[in-house]
């Protein structure tokens, strides 16, 4: 029976009317919809920012890409700094909601300590770990003070170690907000199935495997989405930190587009640069998600 509200569906719950999302909507296609399209058709001409009406330069600017060189590095770069993020930051947050969700009395300020640094600004943080790479900074200077002067190290100024000193920052940073997601999902567990399980003869690691991991899968692909998401649009900490150097060694997707749009002054490039890259986040999270849901509905 229709009421004032909407529909009732046959043996369910009442609907909303669709219209209902007509205002909301009308907004997002405004704000969001229409700019995008609308930039992203500066891809496809020779627009230098300032020019009013700029020609249709129809592929020039993809054709670009292909034998740029720095593009084509920034594109390894990027793809390696966010399975670096995806893998060493989730395993570090899993072990740290292990750790935290069992019964210890310092339980609650560990959850704090572990979680403050994702409150803190990427660039701040950045700023903060910029001084402690340098060579004569705090990490160097706790190696001397230990007696292990060869692990000193150019963390910021080696291109074999600038980018994973990078990458290392941000799985320092965001490994808490990780285990606060793994959290919530073990808080979700019912003890009830540990002790079953526990009476059916299994150990601690037979428990986590057949009882904790199937149940952790939901929480797995929120954190796996986030962290692969960010990892490919990294930009905050590899600004600050290095601006794309040395040599183009940390070089991101996200800083060769902030650079040929704001220094050189070539929007038209950059915009292909970021569509090239919406493309890339849009597909690889489409593929991982469906994986991902598959795999929960297996476990």
């Amino acid at each position: 029976m229709a009421t004032k509200l909407g529909s009732r569906r046959r043996g369910g719950p009442p609907t909303a009317p669709w219209w209902f999302l007509a205002p909301a909507l009308a907004f997002f296609v405004f704000v969001v919809v229409v700019p995008s399209v609308q930039g992203a058709g500066y891809a496809f001409t020779d627009w230098d920012g300032i020019t009013p009406a700029p020609d249709f330069a129809g592929l020039d600017n993809f054709r670009t890409l292909l034998d740029d060189e720095t593009a084509r590095l920034a594109l390894v770069n990027t793809l390696l700094a966010a399975a670096g993020i995806t893998v060493v930051q989730n395993v570090i947050g899993l072990l740290l909601a292990l750790g935290v969700h069992a019964r210890i009395r310092s339980r609650t300020v560990l959850r704090v300590f572990f979680f403050a640094p994702a409150v803190i600004t990427p660039v701040v943080t950045a700023y903060l770990w910029k001084y402690l790479y340098a060579p004569e900074g705090a990490i160097n200077a706790l190696f001397a003070a230990l007696g292990l002067g060869s692990w000193q190290q150019d963390w910021l100024g080696d291109p074999d170690l600038a980018l994973w000193s990078v990458v290392a920052v941000v799985i320092w940073q965001f490994a808490g907000y990780s285990m606060v997601i793994f959290l919530a999902g073990l808080q979700s567990i019912p003890q009830e199935v540990h002790e079953a399980a526990a009476l059916d003869g299994a150990g601690a690691l037979g428990r986590f495997w057949h009882v904790t991991r199937p149940m952790l899968a939901p929480a797995m692909t929120i954190n796996l989405m986030l962290s692969v998401i960010g990892g490919l649009k990294l930009f905050d900490q590899v600004w600050v930190m290095t601006q794309g150097g040395p040599g183009g060694a940390t070089d991101t997707l996200s800083t060769v587009i902030y650079r040929q749009a704001f220094q050189f002054n070539d929007f038209a490039y950059s915009i292909a640069l970021a569509l090239v890259l919406t493309v890339l986040v849009a597909v690889i999270s489409a593929v991982q998600y469906r994986g991902l849901r598959r795999r929960e509905d297996f476990s």
